[in-house]
């Protein structure tokens, strides 16, 4: 996995003006791509893949909607997070004012204290990027 190294540029943040690795993404595969690969040397054809990817997005979409948590077996958990503004007092909080939106988290299945999704990750730096001054 490679990485290039970025200035804190937030001044209200305590760690404004240091330096942190960050992850350096090369491209975004698609899910017709990905759909392709896994069709690939399987004896299911590849509209199946199709048929299956789409219903398992709407079921998962519609149980993470529901504020239900979604755990896939072998890849992890995920759940949907509110983000908002903190109040002072219980009463003054107003959804449409203090909440900002919605993250999605994803957990890595884990066995035995270990997360298969991260093994054999490496760490390069990224040398065509232009670091941050």
């Amino acid at each position: 996995m490679k990485y290039r190294l970025k200035k804190e540029s937030k001044p209200t943040l305590p760690t404004y003006g240091k330096y942190k690795a960050v992850a350096v993404h090369n491209q975004t595969v698609s899910s017709d791509e990905i759909l392709k690969e896994a069709a690939q040397n399987n004896p299911l054809d590849e509209g199946v893949f199709i048929a299956a990817l789409i219903r398992l997005s709407e079921v998962v979409n519609r149980h993470l909607r529901a504020g239900d948590k979604v755990r896939l077996q072998d890849w992890g958990m995920m759940k949907l997070e509110i983000e908002s503004d903190k109040v002072d007092n219980l009463k003054d909080f107003r959804a449409k004012k203090h909440i900002r939106g919605v993250r999605l988290h994803f957990i890595p299945e884990s066995y035995n204290g270990t997360q298969a999704l991260y093994d054999g990750i490496t760490f390069e730096k990224d040398k065509t990027f232009p670091q941050d001054e």
